[in-house]
């Protein structure tokens, strides 16, 4: 499938985990794609590149500009760069809160804002923002990281309807539980990691992870010329979580 042909996309935080998958499938279905990430020293050909802190403002927009001259243009925007927490309302200190909200809010800002000039100049322009069901759904010790979701899924509302007379469309994928790196660092600091990781894959209805190739997948719908009428909107990739209730199995 080369439905990406001739595009340029920019991924954040695309090194490992979803922005990873969702890099190397854009590449794979014939966009020209570069990787911003704190640690791009592990990307490989034909992905391009560069190393960019999205709590920098300075060194957002160094890299997008590098990035934008290099490919001759951007497209496509994924704002994927996050951090996680856990924790309660009382458990997380105020430079915690700040942190998160540096990364996970501010960093989208930084980047959108960065990218918008060129965006406003394509053909085909969309961003992407990476959210989560923490966004939409109460989750125990999560308070600060869905805080800083919920700011990702109303920003992702309000940038659609800020830049739609732009060309500029703006969507957002509120993955559940992924089997990333860091779920998986989460887990391996568990009392019980495979109890842990039981629960975390009995709360989503289909019994188990969201794999990141699932979540590139979603986002690569909305990036593409297909989704050419989607904006504004908020696709769940949880395994059924956000809108199933399920009956309990029935036992023999």
């Amino acid at each position: 499938m080369t439905d990406f042909e001739g595009l340029k996309a920019l991924v954040t935080g695309g090194a490992s985990g979803i922005g990873r998958a969702t890099a190397e499938l854009l590449s794979a279905r014939g966009a020209q794609v570069t990787v911003l990430d704190l640690d791009p020293g592990a990307v490989t050909k034909p992905l391009l590149a560069r190393r960019a802190d999205v709590t920098d403002d300075t060194s957002v927009r160094t890299a997008v500009v590098a990035a934008a001259d290099e490919m001759g243009g951007l497209d496509i925007l994924v704002n994927n760069a996050g951090i996680g927490a856990q924790g309660t309302v009382e458990d997380n200190d105020d430079a915690q809160w700040q942190r998160v909200l540096d990364v996970n809010v501010l960093g989208v800002v930084r980047t959108s804002r960065a990218a918008l000039p060129y965006l406003r100049g394509s053909r085909h322009a969309a961003v992407v923002n990476t959210c989560s069901i923490a966004a939409t759904a109460g989750l125990p010790q999560r308070a600060l990281y869905s805080a800083s979701k919920g700011a990702v899924l109303s920003l992702t509302l309000a940038m659609a309807a800020d830049h739609i007379h732009d060309g500029v469309r703006v969507n957002c994928v509120n993955p559940g539980t992924v089997d990333t790196p860091w779920v998986g660092r989460l887990l391996d600091a568990a009392a019980d990691p495979a109890a842990e990781r039981a629960a975390l894959e009995a709360r989503q209805p289909t019994g188990r992870l969201v794999t990141a190739e699932e979540v590139a997948a979603a986002i690569a719908y909305l990036a593409s010329p297909a989704a050419g009428a989607t904006t504004g909107t908020a696709l769940a990739v949880d395994g059924g979580m956000q809108g199933l209730r399920l009956r309990p199995k029935e036992t023999s």
